[in-house]
């Protein structure tokens, strides 16, 4: 037995890509950078869950369509544009001139490339779950491309590129709580205005109806997996193995499990149910808050941050509803006005110099920058889209569901009324769009 032991500690140590790699060693920061972007990547996953889990079965499909394909054409044109506008030489402090479409470089810029399309293609895919269940496949993955293209990596190119305009005011946002998640999230508030809400979301008095999702294990499975994808969001921003990673991500644990308690105990305080679609967007918010200030603040300032995001969520998701914007997964309070908050308390909480002045001011200069380029490019975007091509699907579409009628195919065939249409049209090839 003894000696099994010893085995299986050497087969450990064996394994471990990191248990003799000294401090700063180049290749293990590659394994993990890379290790980092295969968790970033998985948040994918847990987008398609959340989202398909919180819309209606005849639109499960066309949402896990959407997630699955803005991945893949925005990795490509991240790769081919994207990037040398946000990481390129940057003389103007505004966007990047070169390293389109990388080739040949230095073998680190490949893993940084790898890392940052990954948090790319999570800022873009934050829009499809707010503009689910009547939005067309086609236009969608239009502005997908433009965002991944343009919106996302100019306003990046800013505050991630070391000549950045905001970069240089000293504008903290380590991992991205208003680069990759506000952006995601005025995108999609821009493409709800454009689109309008779901058919029967509010009666003739403007009041809300509910149209409750098809699957809330989907949603709950969904939302651990991106909390566990978190861990490489976060940690991954080092770029470097470093004993930095520790409080990172014991930042990020404490803030998510104190924005789901938060929101949980607010319902409790206000007598509502305690439902699991706010609780777990609670733990989102948290994540999303505590992603700007996860490597300069304390662990107390990093629960606070999370509760405080939680909070945030839940009444913004309230809000929305007043003003009669229908976001079917309430991405734009958990990942915009969360990730607003998150990143003034970045500012509030850096450890050494709380609530500075200066930091607060260029934070708030931060957070309005990224709200007027976005919010104004993207309704630009939308509108333009939805005067060439068309934006929303068409009544009878969305009556029938996009699955069926966007790619001829079913999520649930056995339980969708649906599915005599959609077992005629194939057997008479009848095109369904």
């Amino acid at each position: 037995m003894k000696k099994m032991h010893h085995t299986f500690a050497l087969s450990i140590l064996f394994f471990s890509p990191f248990a003799f790699a000294a401090d700063g060693d180049p290749a293990t920061d590659m394994i993990w950078l890379v290790t980092a972007s295969a968790l970033v990547f998985l948040m994918q996953a847990g987008f398609a869950l959340l989202e398909c889990g919180m819309s209606r079965s005849k639109n499960a499909l066309n949402v896990v369509m959407k997630n699955y394909m803005d991945v893949c054409l925005g990795t490509l044109i991240f790769w081919a544009l994207g990037y040398g506008l946000m990481f390129g030489s940057n003389p103007s402090g505004l966007i990047g001139t070169d390293l389109f479409l990388i080739n040949d470089s230095d073998p680190s810029t490949y893993g940084v490339l790898l890392f940052q399309t990954m948090f790319a293609a999570t800022a873009v895919t934050i829009a499809s779950g707010a503009m689910a269940e009547r939005t067309r496949f086609d236009a969608y993955l239009v502005g997908a491309l433009f965002i991944t293209a343009v919106i996302y990596p100019i306003f990046g190119s800013w505050v991630w590129n070391a000549d950045g305009w905001l970069a240089k005011l000293g504008f903290i946002d380590f991992a991205g709580s208003t680069v990759v998640h506000s952006v995601g999230a005025w995108t999609a508030l821009a493409g709800i205005i454009i689109l309008g809400p779901r058919l029967g979301r509010f009666d003739k008095q403007g009041r809300p109806r509910e149209l409750r999702g098809h699957n809330l294990t989907f949603v709950a499975l969904g939302g651990f997996i991106l909390w566990f994808g978190w861990f490489g969001f976060n940690g991954g921003s080092t770029l470097a193995a470093s004993t930095d990673i520790g409080l990172i991500n014991l930042n990020t644990q404490l803030a998510a499990a104190a924005g789901a308690t938060a929101s949980m105990l607010l319902a409790v305080v206000m007598r509502r149910p305690i439902l699991l679609t706010e609780t777990v967007n609670g733990s989102i918010a948290g994540l999303v808050a505590i992603t700007a200030g996860c490597a300069t603040m304390l662990p107390v300032y990093a629960a606070l941050t999370g509760a405080i995001g939680g909070v945030v969520c839940t009444l913004g998701a309230q809000l929305m509803l007043r003003m009669r914007l229908d976001d079917v997964v309430g991405a734009v309070s958990a990942h915009g006005f969360a990730g607003a908050w998150g990143t003034l308390a970045a500012g509030m909480f850096y450890t050494g110099n709380l609530f500075d002045g200066h930091l607060i001011t260029v934070q708030l200069i931060g957070i309005a920058a990224c709200f007027i380029w976005t919010f104004c490019s993207a309704l630009i975007m939308y509108f333009a889209i939805d005067i060439v091509m068309g934006l929303r699907a068409p009544a009878q579409h969305e009556q029938r569901g996009l699955d069926l009628s966007e790619h001829a195919e079913i999520g649930y065939p056995e339980f969708d009324s649906g599915n005599i249409a959609y077992t005629a049209a194939r057997a008479t090839n009848m095109d369904l769009r």
